[in-house]
């Protein structure tokens, strides 16, 4: 009798799913808030929403942008209308820079971050929709191309990748 008592307890302190994952949530939550507000994160793109046309899935998540304070690398494809892309170019948006006006709201469930990036041959408005589960969108508008969107999750940079 005695036995079936303390085993009640027992489990009586265990925690349901429910609050489990609640905690997990809460817990990317602040992985998520850290790397914003460190403004050192990568976002690895799965989908391109070109302009007028289908969604694309984006395959090896080989394409991305590296994101400090500092500086910003992207390497992305790109579909869609292009104005004045140099001869011989791969078609990709890639560009290196020093981002500038840095804004970050938080709006809801999601937080914004804007700026500005002034690549060697145009100049790159940046918006990162960044969602607390870390799915975060990218909307990319250019003086040479039409505006494009990425969709994709954000992550800690790996300790390589902030040596480049």
């Amino acid at each position: 009798m005695l036995f079936c008592f303390f085993s009640f307890d027992g489990f009586a302190q265990e925690k349901t799913k429910k609050e489990l994952k609640q905690e997990r949530e809460l817990q990317k939550q602040k992985e998520i808030e850290a790397l914003i507000n460190s403004k050192n994160f990568v976002f690895d793109a799965e989908k391109a929403y070109p302009q007028s046309t289908r969604m694309l899935n984006l395959d090896y998540n080989t394409y991305f942008i590296k994101f400090t304070s500092e500086n910003v690398v992207c390497d992305l494809p790109f579909f869609g209308r292009a104005f004045n892309v140099g001869y011989g170019s791969d078609g990709g948006i890639k560009f290196e820079g020093k981002p500038e006006n840095i804004k970050v709201e938080q709006k809801g469930k999601k937080y914004l971050i804007k700026t500005t990036v002034s690549g060697t041959n145009d100049v790159y408005d940046l918006l990162f929709t960044i969602f607390y589960d870390g799915g975060t969108s990218v909307s990319i508008n250019s003086n040479n191309r039409a505006s494009i969107s990425y969709d994709g999750r954000i992550r800690a940079p790996k300790t390589e990748e902030n040596k480049k």
